[in-house]
């Protein structure tokens, strides 16, 4: 399930928070949310104010203000280096009043500070945009309200508007007791869904006679679309057209994999019980046509057997008494667990196994060959996929995302709580069932510019591709569309249609663009790293998207005496990156 994540928190002394409202409206899952909070300085003394906010990692900030009694910060999206020279300019007079920083699985944390005069109000607003993905066929929206006081005026509102019919949608959260439950309100018609919950004071209380809140938990928000079952669906608008693609209805077909296994002495413990806890689920859901192996290392790599085996009851209960055994042991050596999984993979390449090959690699280790990069991927030169499950907060993150993106996988972090089997368990069941292998997505030559990727080495049942692009012609009425993939074609010709939130297909692609460009960086040459990046920094800056390559900053307006700035960066694994200055 697709992941966006928005949050709210207030830190105060003295500080009457009067309204929050998160609106966010979606458009063909391109998500645009606007956080609004609104607080009073109820003391006789200037105090500091903390806005706090737990975003998606996938989304980009578009805008940020704080309006204090009529004074207005305006934001202005600049190059990351340009943005940073003006933060060390002032760093002598200032001092660093906030930050970002990874708050969680899936979200990063926006968080500011300013200083307010005594009975004087404060308006926070942000805005940011991101795409949903679609996992285990639906889209997801959490809300995370974390207010800490009672507020008189709480709302979220999200609308979400799919131009080929909404399938479901569910609404649940944490918070929700049942006499919160009735005060959710959703209204689902054939395109539409609008979610509406606003407590009173009175309902936000712990009890009649408590000023605690009950609202400190997640709203969840899933929903999926009513998905064509052939070439999928496209949109047109301004020029600029979005194709979905997401058959689900479509044979299995039978995988060969490989799980990789780090046995160091660093998985001692709980993280090696649930990683075989989570092994002993996943053999058991492994199909019989696909073929599976099991690879183990620390300094010394050990295999279950040193070939593939079909997925029979028998080899699976084999298997499972191998996992039993598993223990940590000693050093890391994750270069050569991967490539006696290729070596396996490869040596037994023929007309009686599947051409759907992956290895799932699990380490919390941080490897010290430099050369695992190009030995993995020269190794497995476009043949099989390479999926990699980081454990922890010490592993190298940064490297397991680059392995995966340059052997057409992912990477996801495992983080180490009670429920870490059932995140392994999780993230296996988005790749367990692959419908097809090499998609193209084919439109006219002479037609279409700027396309975002449109090459695919596989598709998994519950999943969704995207790709966006640009009309040659603005008046184009028709759309001819071709996709093919494993010996089945489909194709067809779509009609020009209007649909609301006008411009919502631009920003898409520029989104989509932006994305994909910056995974480029990571597995492209040296040589074309520069013009890559300059492309993503051109298209970052022209639609005001806080990205890696660029930074917001926020001013007070130029009639004020003094000279007052925020500068907000894009997260990076690891990093703090927002900072407000002061003089």
């Amino acid at each position: 399930m697709a992941k966006s994540v928005y949050a709210l928190k207030i830190w105060w002394t003295d500080i009457e928070v009067q309204s929050m409202r998160v609106d966010c409206k979606v458009a063909s899952r391109f998500a645009h949310t606007v956080m609004t909070t609104k607080a009073f300085n109820t003391a006789n003394a200037s105090q500091e104010v903390f806005f706090e906010v737990d975003l998606p990692k996938t989304a980009f900030i578009t805008n940020f203000s704080i309006e204090i009694e009529g004074r207005i910060y305006v934001s202005e999206v600049k190059e990351k280096e340009k943005a940073r020279h003006q933060y060390e300019s002032a760093v002598s007079s200032g001092q660093t009043a906030g930050l970002v920083k990874a708050s969680g699985r899936n979200m990063e944390k926006f968080s500011v500070s300013v200083n307010i005069a005594p009975q004087s109000h404060v308006t926070f607003t942000l805005t940011y945009e991101e795409l949903l993905q679609r996992r285990l066929g639906s889209y997801e929206i959490m809300i995370g309200v974390r207010p800490k006081q009672l507020v008189q005026n709480f709302e979220i509102v999200v609308d979400i508007y799919e131009p080929k019919g909404i399938a479901f949608v569910d609404v649940n959260g944490t918070f929700i007791t049942n006499e919160l439950l009735p005060l959710v309100k959703k209204t689902v018609t054939d395109k539409k869904a609008h979610v509406y919950f606003s407590p009173t004071l009175d309902q936000q209380k712990t009890c009649s006679d408590c000023e605690e809140t009950l609202i400190d938990g997640d709203l969840f928000i899933r929903y999926d679309v009513t998905h064509p079952q052939d070439i999928g669906e496209i949109q047109i608008i301004n020029g600029y057209f979005v194709h979905f693609f997401a058959p689900d209805d479509l044979p299995q077909m039978p995988k060969n994999v490989v799980f990789v296994i780090d046995r160091s002495g660093s998985m001692e413990g709980e993280k090696m019980k649930q990683t075989r806890e989570a092994l002993m689920t996943i053999l058991s859901e492994l199909h019989e046509d696909d073929y599976f192996g099991l690879v183990t290392f620390d300094d010394i790599i050990e295999l279950w057997r040193p070939f593939l085996s079909k997925a029979t009851p028998e080899n699976v209960t084999e298997a499972k008494g191998f996992v039993k055994t598993i223990k940590a042991r000693h050093m890391t050596d994750i270069n050569k667990g991967l490539l006696s999984a290729v070596d396996m993979l490869t040596s037994e390449k023929s007309h009686s196994f599947p051409d759907m090959s992956m290895i799932i690699l699990l380490t919390d280790g941080r490897p010290n060959l430099s050369k695992i990069q190009e030995n993995v991927q020269n190794a497995i030169n476009g043949s099989m996929s390479l999926f990699c499950l980081g454990f922890g907060y010490d592993v190298d993150y940064s490297l397991l995302d680059t392995l995966a993106k340059q052997n057409d996988g992912l990477a996801r972090r495992v983080y180490e709580a009670s429920d870490a089997a059932l995140q392994l368990q999780g993230f296996y069941d988005e790749v367990a069932t692959p419908l097809l292998l090499e998609v193209n997505l084919n439109y006219p030559g002479n037609a279409v510019t700027d396309l975002t990727q449109s090459h695919f080495r596989q598709f998994f049942k519950g999943s969704e591709i995207v790709v966006a692009g640009r009309l040659q012609e603005l008046e184009t009425n028709t759309f001819q569309t071709e996709v093919s993939a494993n010996g089945v074609k489909w194709d067809s010709v779509f009609p020009d249609q209007e649909y609301i939130f006008g411009d919502f297909t631009e920003r898409l692609w520029a989104y989509l663009t932006i994305q994909q460009l910056l995974d480029e960086r990571e597995k492209c040459s040296a040589e074309d790293k520069e013009d890559i990046t300059a492309q993503a920094l051109d298209l970052s800056l022209k639609y005001n998207f806080v990205t890696p390559l660029t930074s917001m900053v926020v001013t007070k307006p130029e009639t004020e005496d003094t000279d007052e700035k925020l500068i907000a960066d894009k997260l990076t694994e690891g990093t703090c990156s927002f900072h407000i200055l002061k003089r």
